[in-house]
C-alpha cells in the first residue's frame, strides 16, 4: 500500500527543502510523524454523543475543554497562559424568542405574511433583551464602502434609525474593471460579518441579509440552525452591533419588494453599479422583539513546544482548528450536531500533531491553539488576537486546520491563500519534499479566506492561511469524488457524523503536511513576511 509520507521522504525533507527555498532552509533533525491511531481515536470521541455536538455556552463544550487540557498535558505540551492551557473568551449568548415577540415587516400598507424560520430570522446585535422599531426599511445593495475601489453604497444617505435592506458578497467583475473586488474572487467586502459591522459603523438600527443559495454558498437550512434553532453569541466585550440582525429568504425578499412597489431583480442590477444610490422601501419593520441574554465564558486552549535555539525560541509558530460546533438543538429526533469534519477533524488533528512535536522540538517554540466559538463568528480567534497569549510581532505564522480530509489519500494539497506571503512558497517545497503538487488556486467564490480562524490572525499582521485538503484522489477516484461531494448536504447538519469506515490516510496526510511546514517555518532564520502589493491592507482596514 502506498504510504502517505514515506520515512525517505520524511528523514530527507529538510535537505529537500534547502534546495526548493534555500532562504528558509530547514535542519536536519528527528522525524515527526503523525500518526493515525491517536488521530483517530481524538476523532471518535470528539465526534460522539458523548460530548454533545461541542456547542457554545452547553455542556458539551466544558467537557471539551476539559477533554483538551488533559490531552495538551498528556502530549507533553506546557501551558501557553501562565500555570493554565485555558485562555478565557467572554461571551454574550442571545436567544431571539419570536413567540414572545410582535414584530413585523409593513409595506405598502399591509404585514408581510413572513414566519420566523422559514421566511426570516433577526436576533438583536447588541445583547439587548427588548426593542420598540418602527423603522424605515432602504435597499443598500451590497452595503459596501470600499474608498480604494471608489464604492460607496451609503452616498447621500443618513443611515441612523433605519433598516438595512442588502445583497451578500460584491459586487461582479465587468469588461472595463475585471479585477474590482479581485475579479471573481470574493473580497472580506463581500462577507456578512463585515456588512454588519459597516452598518453599525453608519448608524443603522438594524440589518436584513437576502439569501439564495448561490451568494452565501449554503443553503436556507445552515441559516436557521444557526440563527433561528440556536442560541447565538458575540464577544462580550466588543463594538456592539445593530439592534435587529438577521436575514431574508429569497422570496421573502421579492414578497417585500413587490409590496413596496419596487421590482427586486433590476435594484439588484442596478446595485452593480457604482453610481448606485440606497433606495428607501415604502416598508418599514414594526413591533417589539425580545430575546433571552446572558453572559458566560468560553476557552481557547493552547500549550506550548518551547523551541531549542537562545534567540529563536522566543518567537513562535502558531497551529490553530476550531474546537467548537453547533451542540445540542431542539427536543425531538436527533438533536446532536456532532460536527466529525466541523471540525473534531481538525481538533483531532491538531491533538495527533501536538505529541509528535513535543518529542521533536525547533528552533521557534511552537503552540498548538484549540479556538472557541469559530461558528459564531471566529469569536474564540478574534479574542485571542485582541489580548495574544505570545507577543503578534514574534508569531511568525498561523497554519489553520479547519475541516480535514475524511475521503482518502490525495496527491495534492490545498495552500489557497498562502500566496499572500511568504507562506506560499514555502508551502510549495514543503508539499514538494513529500512527492505532493499543490493544489491550482481557484477564484475564492465563498470568500473562504475570511471565514475560518487564520483571519483573526492575518488582521493582526500575522502571515496566515487555513491548509486544505487535496483532491486528486491516489485511488478510487469516482467513489471519492462522490464522497467528497455528499458532504455539502451534511455541512451543519446532525449527519456531520464520524463513521469507524473513514479512511483517513488523507487526514494524517493533511496533518503531517502542516506540521512539516510549521517545522520549515520554525527553523527558518528569519520569519515570513506579507507579500508588497497583497490586499491585507485592504482587509485589514475593512474589518477595522
Amino acid at each position: 500500500m502506498h504510504k502517505i509520507v514515506s520515512a525517505v521522504v520524511l528523514t530527507t525533507l529538510a535537505s529537500s527543502l534547502a534546495v526548493a527555498y534555500p532562504a528558509h532552509a530547514a535542519p536536519k533533525a528527528p522525524a515527526a510523524v503523525v500518526k493515525e491511531a491517536p488521530l483517530r481515536g481524538h476523532l471518535s470521541f470528539l465526534a460522539s454523543d458523548a460530548l454533545e455536538g461541542r456547542g457554545t455556552g452547553q455542556r458539551g463544550g466544558e467537557l471539551t475543554v476539559a477533554y483538551l487540557e488533559a490531552q495538551a498535558l498528556a502530549a507533553g505540551l506546557k501551558p501557553a497562559n501562565g500555570t493554565s492551557f485555558r485562555q478565557e473568551v467572554k461571551i454574550a449568548g442571545v436567544r431571539p424568542l419570536p413567540q414572545q415577540s410582535n414584530v413585523a415587516i409593513v409595506a405598502g400598507g399591509q404585514a408581510l405574511p413572513l414566519n420566523f424560520g422559514a421566511d426570516w430570522v433577526w436576533a438583536p446585535g447588541d445583547a439587548k433583551p427588548e426593542h420598540s422599531m418602527d423603522a424605515e426599511l432602504v435597499f443598500v445593495g451590497y452595503g459596501i464602502t470600499a474608498p480604494e475601489e471608489g464604492w460607496n453604497d451609503y452616498k447621500g444617505l443618513d443611515a441612523k434609525g433605519k433598516i438595512l435592506v442588502m445583497t451578500v458578497n460584491d459586487p461582479a467583475p465587468t469588461a472595463a474593471e475585471p479585477k474590482r473586488f479581485n475579479g471573481a474572487g470574493l473580497t472580506f467586502y463581500g462577507r456578512w460579518t463585515y456588512k454588519l459591522q459597516e452598518a453599525a459603523r453608519q448608524g443603522a438600527a438594524g440589518v436584513l441579509l437576502i439569501h439564495t443559495d448561490a451568494s452565501a454558498s449554503y443553503g436556507w437550512s445552515v441559516v436557521q440552525n444557526s440563527w433561528a434553532a440556536a442560541e447565538r453569541f458575540q464577544l462580550a466585550d466588543a463594538d456592539l452591533g445593530t439592534g435587529m440582525q438577521g436575514w431574508l429568504t429569497d422570496a421573502a425578499a421579492r414578497k417585500l419588494f413587490a409590496a413596496a412597489g419596487q421590482d427586486l431583480d433590476k435594484l439588484r442590477a442596478a446595485a452593480e453599479d457604482k453610481a448606485f444610490k440606497p433606495v428607501t422601501l415604502n416598508a418599514r419593520v414594526k413591533g417589539e422583539t425580545r430575546a433571552a441574554i446572558r453572559t458566560l465564558s468560553e476557552y481557547n486552549v493552547a500549550g506550548v513546544v518551547p523551541g531549542t535555539d537562545p534567540k529563536l525560541k522566543d518567537e513562535v509558530v502558531i497551529y490553530s482548528a476550531h474546537w467548537d460546533h453547533m451542540g445540542k438543538q431542539g427536543t425531538e429526533g436527533d438533536t446532536i450536531f456532532n460536527g466529525a469534519v466541523d471540525n473534531a477533524s481538525g481538533t483531532a488533528g491538531l491533538l495527533a500533531m501536538a505529541q509528535e512535536a513535543s518529542r521533536n522540538p525547533a528552533k521557534r517554540s511552537q503552540m498548538f491553539l484549540w479556538v472557541a466559538a469559530e461558528e459564531q463568528g471566529l469569536l474564540g480567534s478574534a479574542a485571542y488576537a485582541a489580548r495574544p497569549l505570545w507577543p503578534a510581532a514574534k508569531t511568525a505564522a498561523n497554519l489553520n486546520l479547519d475541516s480535514l480530509n475524511f475521503v482518502g489519500e490525495a496527491k495534492d494539497i490545498g495552500v489557497q491563500g498562502s500566496e499572500r506571503t511568504d507562506l506560499g512558497a514555502m508551502a510549495a517545497a514543503t508539499a514538494k519534499a513529500m512527492g505532493l503538487t499543490v493544489a491550482p488556486a481557484k477564484p475564492d467564490l465563498a470568500g473562504g479566506y475570511f471565514r475560518s480562524d487564520h483571519f483573526s490572525f492575518a488582521k493582526a499582521g500575522i502571515p496566515a492561511f487555513s491548509v486544505g485538503g487535496g483532491s486528486a484522489w491516489v485511488r478510487d477516484v469516482e467513489a471519492n469524488n462522490a464522497k467528497a461531494k455528499a458532504y455539502r448536504a451534511r455541512y451543519h447538519q446532525v449527519n456531520d457524523e464520524y463513521d469507524p469506515s473513514w479512511d483517513l490516510t488523507g487526514m494524517v496526510q493533511q496533518a503531517q503536511f502542516t506540521l512539516n511546514l510549521g517545522r520549515m517555518v520554525a527553523d527558518s532564520p528569519t520569519m515570513p513576511k506579507w507579500k508588497a502589493g497583497d490586499a491585507f491592507g485592504k482587509i485589514r482596514a475593512a474589518a477595522k
